[in-house]
């Protein structure tokens, strides 16, 4: 699970990756494969809860795209939920313009140099070979920097898989909280996260990219490993494979120290106004030894497990 776990968790820790425009170019062989109809599959993912006297605030995490069937938006999720006044998530979707514009600002290696120079001549005949696979054509991403082609080869990869990314928690979680009014805000934006890639050293860029190469045929399996520690749940098993994958010292500051750092302020600053906030994030910051919950102790507040 060495390669997968380096390929997925840059992949799984920013929620605009899967949303976020990945081609340059649309063909049909592109678009997303049809998902059939399945039975309802009920599953109970993990969910904890910060309070004070007039103040509470759930912490669910999430993963950011999945297959369709699974029934986790009810019994105490839904409870918390319906019971807030706010959803809180990473980022709020950008309109589809803005997300293209944003996609072209950070993805875009604008000093022109392409794609296939970047690549060695061991691992050219492999990525040719990806692009083959998924359909995709190789000349519309001569333009995009390595980690946005990385992330290209594994939202269709999932595709592929069955993997629907209108199935993901957040998805799920922004149309209940529109058709019931709920004020919804993110932490972070879209610019920010793809932002974070963008500044990555070159070389660990091209890193992820020939990992997701190699990758791409363990990519359902692996997905479907980590749905499954989600699912269980298994907070700190996911943790694991979610994060450990994190060996570059850079991936693993700004993915999660610095993030899980910034939104334990975010939760402190919070807790001094009153009100019920359901706040969804990726499910590997509530986890590990620099969650979300361990940075929250250092303010001498207390999370706790929800049992239901």
């Amino acid at each position: 699970m060495t390669k997968l776990k380096f390929m997925f968790a840059p992949f799984c820790a920013l929620g605009c990756l899967w949303a976020a425009p990945i081609a340059v170019a649309q063909t049909d062989a592109m678009k997303p494969v049809a998902i059939p109809a399945v039975v309802q599959t009920d599953i109970d993912p993990a969910l904890w809860v910060v309070k004070d006297s007039d103040t509470t605030i759930y912490l669910f995490g999430t993963v950011h795209i999945l297959k369709p069937g699974l029934s986790w938006f009810d019994d105490g999720v839904k409870a918390a939920f319906d019971q807030s006044d706010e959803l809180v998530m990473e980022l709020v979707d950008p309109p589809a313009g803005e997300a293209q514009a944003l996609f072209a600002k950070y993805g875009i290696d604008h000093s022109g140099t392409p794609l296939s120079s970047k690549l060695s001549d061991a691992d050219k005949p492999a990525f040719k070979k990806a692009m083959e696979g998924l359909g995709l054509p190789e000349a519309a991403f001569e333009p995009l920097d390595p980690w946005a082609v990385a992330v290209t080869l594994q939202v269709y990869g999932l595709q592929k898989t069955g993997y629907d990314a209108n199935s993901g928690v957040e998805t799920t979680l922004t149309a209940a909280a529109k058709a019931t009014n709920k004020k919804i805000s993110g932490v972070e934006t879209m610019g920010s996260q793809l932002a974070i890639f963008d500044s990555l050293p070159q070389d660990t860029q091209v890193r992820f990219l020939v990992e997701s190469i190699k990758g791409l045929d363990q990519l359902g399996a692996g997905m479907d490993e980590l749905v499954s520690k989600w699912s269980q749940p298994d907070p700190e098993a996911l943790a694991r494979l979610m994060n450990e994958g994190l060996s570059d010292p850079i991936l693993f500051s700004r993915l999660l120290t610095q993030r899980n750092a910034a939104w334990s302020r975010w939760i402190e600053q919070r807790m001094k106004q009153p009100g019920t906030v359901f706040m969804a994030v990726g499910a590997g910051h509530l986890a590990g030894t620099v969650s979300v919950q361990q940075m929250l102790s250092a303010y001498g507040i207390t999370t706790e497990r929800v049992n239901y």
